[in-house]
């Protein structure tokens, strides 16, 4: 199936109200990656709060490696099938083909499934050692089985628990943060679908665990230079937190194992 071209999005990044700017995705995905390379710090009256987490790992037996996640209501259904043979159309010398696909709730994918596999795609490129498993093929599904907010960022914790799980080498693992800001100028961590829907922008990062670097970036809507940092700065430290509940989740379940 050919999928139709998505044409790069717009952002409003300006230091000030008065002297906006258009920026195409692929500059501000420059400027992301020049703060990326060290953790910024967070000032202001910007909290970190998240909602509570829930993982589970090998639930399904047909997949290679499977994880369902759950933040607050939001939950998603993650399996990984591969390494296996892939089709000669789709074959890379000298890596393994990584595919993406979404399944909504209800429905078929749409656009916005399509733009949500690119970003979980690039993410897992970036950490998967993917030249270890030259000309085979790795698909990773995600079904949405419950949808209140920051969905994006649930979809990056499902991934990387289900590559985990199959067991997949990877050179560092990652963890999505989404981040609104309201009308107010807060910033909001782990939004709810109707904190999303008042706020006046919207973003969502995937942070790797070994120097807290932004892999991959979703921006939508108006803001600053400065509240872009700020949320860079705010998901960074939120990563912390997700990488513990990481490390606590597959020390129980090994735990119960040995």
């Amino acid at each position: 199936m050919q999928l139709s071209t998505i044409p790069p999005r717009s952002y409003v990044i300006s230091k000030s109200p008065s002297a906006a700017k258009q920026m195409t995705s692929s500059t501000l995905d420059r400027l992301l990656f020049l703060h990326g390379g060290g953790v910024m710090e967070v000032c202001g009256s910007s909290s970190v709060t998240l909602r509570e987490f829930g993982c589970e790992q090998s639930l399904l037996s047909r997949p290679d490696g499977s994880a369902s996640f759950i933040q607050g209501d939001t939950s998603v259904l993650a399996g990984v099938y591969g390494p296996a043979e892939v089709k000669v159309s789709k074959e890379i010398y000298d890596r393994a083909t990584l595919e993406v696909l979404i399944q909504p709730k209800v429905g078929l994918p749409s656009v916005r499934e399509r733009s949500q596999e690119q970003c979980v795609r690039e993410t897992c490129e970036a950490s998967l050692l993917l030249s270890l498993h030259p000309r085979s093929s790795l698909t990773l599904i995600l079904q949405v089985l419950h949808d209140d907010g920051s969905l994006l960022s649930c979809f990056l914790n499902a991934a990387c628990m289900a590559l985990m799980d199959a067991g997949l080498p990877m050179s560092c693992l990652f963890c999505g943060v989404t981040c609104a800001i309201d009308t107010d100028g807060q910033i909001i961590t782990d939004p709810t679908a109707a904190q999303e829907k008042e706020s006046r922008a919207l973003m969502t990062f995937a942070i790797d665990s070994t120097e807290r670097r932004v892999l991959m970036s979703s921006t939508k809507g108006s803001f600053s230079v400065h509240e872009l940092q700020q949320c860079i700065a705010v998901s960074q430290k939120a990563s912390e937190k997700i990488f513990q509940f990481y490390r606590d989740s597959v020390r129980r379940r090994y735990s119960k194992t040995l």
